[in-house]
């Protein structure tokens, strides 16, 4: 099968993991977009773009003609992470796990790709985001490996550490440090949470109206994860006049709807909004950082 890697998926392998680790898996993807189906016994349509920034989707019918979709991953982006929080779920507000493939593929039920959450107006967006996540918000299972929220931010915060002293996003650095200590000292919540939820990670099935997908599992508390929520569409609401007490307001919304504490979710949405900020800079992707920086001063 003839094909280019996606834009977006090599764009942000070389962003997060760096050059060398995305070529070489990238290099060899040709081959495994190949090899993986066959040895499934799964036969590809067509390859989802822009499709996901961490694997490569398939969509694919089985032995029996049956749709389905194939994610196939880096060993880097931990799969088995994605395996293990979809199985312990069990299509409950999530995509369901149909089976594993060779080299750490998943196979998938199918869903809609090209209807996501973002396709639908802001405010109904939010209310089926909300009515979404909090399906995945269960114990997670006994004797997992899922990283904590601790261990991921602490490794977000050391490569956050070397911008506290830039001109333009150093306050907000320190501050969104300090409230990252503030609100690990006082969690106690220990749940399953998808990690990366946001609208376009909830897709449009059959047999529920919208589920989530491509979760980057982690344990800890719910404000930890609606916080990426909270800065969806941020350039409509840096671009429009009455955006910070728009964002508040959403904030405030979104903590009430879903029983979580505003002043900890607006914590973590600072710490968080920050953070990818430090990481757009990174990157030079001045453009995004200054939205993101805008809209975290805001909180």
């Amino acid at each position: 099968m003839g094909f280019e890697p996606p834009r977006r998926l090599t764009t942000a392998l070389r962003e997060k993991y760096g050059d060398a680790a995305a070529a070489d898996w990238l290099g060899r993807l040709p081959g495994l977009a190949e090899r993986v189906p066959e040895a499934a016994g799964l036969a590809v349509e067509r390859v989802v773009a822009p499709g996901g920034r961490g694997s490569l989707v398939l969509l694919v019918r089985d032995a029996g003609g049956e749709p389905a979709t194939l994610k196939i991953a880096p060993p880097f982006t931990h799969p088995g992470r994605e395996r293990d929080a979809l199985t312990h779920w069990n299509g409950w507000g999530a995509v369901r796990l149909l089976s594993e493939a060779p080299e750490g593929a998943l196979v998938l039920e199918r869903l809609h790709p090209e209807v996501s959450l973002r396709s639908l107006p802001e405010a109904k967006a939010l209310l089926e985001a909300a009515g979404t996540v909090r399906k995945l918000w269960v114990e997670p299972p006994a004797g997992h490996s899922f990283e904590t929220v601790a261990e991921r931010t602490a490794r977000q915060a050391s490569a956050m550490e070397p911008y506290a002293s830039d001109p333009v996003a150093g306050d907000l650095v320190a501050a969104a440090l300090a409230a990252r200590a503030e609100l690990l000292a006082g969690t106690a919540e220990e749940l399953l949470l998808h990690g990366d939820f946001r609208q376009g990670k909830v897709l449009g099935g059959d047999r529920a109206p919208w589920l989530a997908v491509g979760p980057d599992p982690v344990v800890g508390e719910r404000a930890h994860d609606l916080a990426r929520l909270v800065r969806e569409r941020v350039e409509d609401l840096v671009a429009s006049a009455a955006g910070a007490p728009a964002a508040r307001r959403r904030v405030n919304r979104l903590a009430d709807s879903l029983d979580v504490d505003r002043d900890r979710l607006r914590g973590w949405t600072l710490f968080r909004t920050v953070e990818s900020a430090t990481r757009a800079l990174a990157a030079g992707r001045r453009q995004e950082a200054e939205w993101l920086l805008e809209f975290a001063g805001w909180l």
